[in-house]
């Protein structure tokens, strides 16, 4: 019951900050207005706003009083790039799950695990487990793996050694940097199994105009719809699917042809 108790005193502490920060937003920039308009006694309103300005999430001067501080403008815009990159992506979706009947994914790495932020469900008669909002393994995902390929070989083994004690990943190491190289060479990734049995994933990157990866798209299906030659071919349709998505954020795609992935 104490376990409970905390969790339940810890939610009404998050949503009390946050009831702070849309104060401050609204123009309760003092601990007068803060306490009168949240109904907080000054020494509770004082103790989250101070916690807030510790972590960037408030501001405060001595005569000006509080205002929203520098994580939410960071937040902002890494929000903002979020919502343009699913604009610009979610036609290519659209159109590459009407080419394939296929459930289509796109995500973003998110710290070590890859975040999906948007799903096409597909034409088949077959359920996908993947949520949007969801976190999954780097690597056993297709997702995560092309999320993973401008990374070097030491990242790609401590993942999978971190997930592989997470019990998220169990696979031969050195097969699976093998393996790796060969997607790195391919410009595409595979899932054969690893994440979820019987469904197979073919997975590219989407770069930004720096030519950074910045997030990813995957085709998934069952596996009686995902032989090694189709596999292949989507390689292909992937890849030009993801290429265009990284055009419509700037990236000018290099005029070379793509391997066949390991």
């Amino acid at each position: 019951m104490a376990a409970e108790g905390s969790g339940t005193a810890g939610s009404q502490a998050l949503m009390r900050g946050l009831d702070v920060i849309e104060a401050v937003a609204s123009g309760a920039t003092t601990l007068n207005l803060l306490s009168a308009e949240l109904g907080l006694t000054r020494s509770t309103a004082h103790r989250l706003a101070t916690s807030l300005v510790k972590r960037g999430y408030l501001a405060f001067a001595p005569r000006a009083g509080y205002r929203l501080g520098a994580k939410l403008l960071q937040l902002g815009y890494l929000a903002q790039s979020q919502t343009d990159m699913l604009q610009a992506a979610r036609p290519h979706l659209e159109a590459l799950s009407l080419l394939t009947g296929d459930a289509v994914h796109f995500g973003i790495r998110d710290g070590d695990r890859a975040l999906y932020l948007d799903k096409m469900a597909g034409q088949r008669r077959i359920t996908i487990s993947s949520r949007i909002g969801e976190r999954q393994p780097l690597s056993s995902t297709g997702l995560g793996k092309a999320l993973m390929l401008d990374h070097d070989e030491a990242y790609w083994r401590e993942r999978l050694a971190e997930e592989t004690n997470q019990g998220s990943a169990t696979t031969d190491p050195d097969a699976w940097v093998e393996r790796m190289h060969g997607y790195v060479r391919a410009g595409y990734a595979f899932d054969l199994e690893e994440n979820e049995d019987q469904i197979r994933c073919v997975a590219a990157p989407v770069r930004d105009v720096s030519g950074r990866i910045v997030g990813a798209i995957s085709v998934s299906s069952a596996a009686q719809y995902m032989n090694d030659e189709r596999m292949q071919s989507l390689g292909r349709e992937v890849t030009q699917a993801a290429r265009a998505i990284s055009a419509d954020l700037g990236w000018s795609s290099p005029a070379v042809e793509c391997e066949d992935a390991a």
